[in-house]
């Protein structure tokens, strides 16, 4: 079973895929920034001559980097978030190799999604995936590529075409008022002296997508009205294509029984 867990930033979606590794401790466990057979969120996208010139460029870091890389035909894919390092300028470096952020142009992105689904894996053991199936890929075609709604959609029905054959069930974390749920993440994600950490990052991704720009994003309630748009789409996703390979829980009041639908699947 391919099992993902989708729903808007602080709805908890690590607590539920801690749960469910626990729940079932067979499975592989891919967080945001893993090296991932259907995502590449965090990771680099390298052709080898970047590939080798960056192990050139950063010496001190070349054995961990090396330890971190995967090799996809003639790509190679590194964790470059998960390499722990003082050495100045290395992530902003390493992150101009990614797919996200409007890096690639709009076919590209999604013909690398395509080619990545088509290669979901069935039939040995099972998978949980954070953030996977919706989150990365709606946030680059609604905030990067603005790619309108009704081509999402189209997108999403092709996507899921190509897994629906296969053992895939996404649960999706929810709430009609998402405001309390982010007001809590900029408080818990803040340093020692209360300075928080996450939301200005976040408003500065928001504020530099074309979609920021277009619509002068730069408040908190912006960044709550972008969230609450991409919840409706994913909704309609989930209600009209998903249908039944979907389970919505209620964000942090669900129980351990609310996940059983999984059993015997």
């Amino acid at each position: 079973m391919n099992i993902f867990v989708e729903g808007l930033q602080g709805m908890g979606k690590s607590t539920l895929l801690q749960k469910l590794s626990r729940k079932y401790p067979e499975y592989h466990i891919y967080h945001e920034g893993d090296y991932c057979p259907v995502e590449l969120a965090w990771c680099t996208c390298m052709t080898q001559r970047e590939y080798e010139e960056a192990l050139s460029a950063y010496p001190t870091l070349k054995e961990e980097m090396m330890r971190r890389t995967y090799r996809e035909g003639d790509r190679y894919i590194m964790e470059y978030t998960r390499i722990l390092t003082d050495v100045p300028g290395f992530h902003r470096d390493m992150e101009r190799f990614e797919i996200y952020n409007g890096r690639k142009s709009r076919e590209e992105f999604l013909d690398i999604i395509r080619r990545r689904y088509q290669n979901l894996p069935e039939g040995d053991g099972g998978y949980l995936y954070e953030c996977a199936f919706f989150q990365n890929i709606i946030s680059e075609l609604t905030l990067w590529q603005l790619m309108p709604e009704d081509g999402i959609f189209s997108f999403y029905q092709e996507l899921f075409r190509l897994v629906s054959a296969k053992p895939f069930l996404l649960y999706y974390l929810y709430d009609s008022d998402p405001e309390p749920h982010l007001r809590q993440i900029c408080r818990e994600r803040s340093d020692n002296e209360g300075n928080q950490l996450w939301y200005p990052l976040m408003m500065q991704y928001l504020a530099a997508s074309p979609y920021g720009k277009k619509y002068g994003c730069s408040t908190f309630d912006d960044l709550l009205a972008c969230l609450k748009r991409r919840q409706e789409l994913e909704l309609r996703l989930i209600q009209e294509i998903l249908k039944d390979r979907a389970v919505i829980l209620p964000a942090k009041r669900y129980t351990m029984e609310d996940l059983e639908w999984v059993e015997g699947k």
